[in-house]
């Protein structure tokens, strides 16, 4: 069985049509397994809804001791990715022992139909963590990294290797 934790991120906001902002609402990870046709036994749990920008250590804090108490040793947390790093870079410092976690994300939001990279990289997400040995990596553009060998290209949208 996979863990999913949903923390937030462009990956889950919604576009408010009438004022041009992006908001939260409910996660669309649900939906989004369902139309994948994802046959994985899957437990997605919403730990909070945040742009990463607005992460602070507490909720970090949450993620990790999610990640600890969780029965599954497959952890895949969908994350904003202007902290995506940071933030498995605190999960690794904390010693989760015998468990993969793979962070992924969006540049563009689900709602946003299939202009959207959030399936494309659900699916990349989904194969690594299952393939994948004992660790905490970033997964994005079709590509993993670990944790400590990646960086978020500002000028190209792109993840990239250190």
């Amino acid at each position: 069985m996979i863990q999913v934790f949903v923390t937030g991120g462009t990956f889950d906001k919604e576009y408010d049509y009438i004022n041009g902002k992006l908001y939260f609402q409910d996660s669309h990870l649900p939906q989004m397994f369902q139309y994948g046709r994802c046959t994985l036994d899957i437990d997605v749990k919403t730990l909070m809804m945040v742009d990463s920008l607005e992460m602070a250590e507490e909720d970090r804090g949450i993620i990790a001791h999610n990640c600890r108490r969780s029965e599954m040793n497959k952890i895949l947390i969908t994350h904003g990715t202007d902290r995506m790093v940071e933030t498995a870079k605190y999960l690794a410092e904390c010693n989760i022992d015998n468990k993969t976690i793979v962070l992924t994300g969006a540049m563009i939001p689900y709602a946003f139909g299939s202009s959207s990279d959030g399936f494309f990289n659900l699916g990349s997400a989904l194969a690594f963590v299952q393939t994948l040995p004992a660790g905490v990596y970033v997964s994005m553009n079709g590509r993993y990294f670990h944790w400590d060998k990646v960086k978020k290209n500002l000028k190209t949208g792109f993840f990239e290797e250190l």
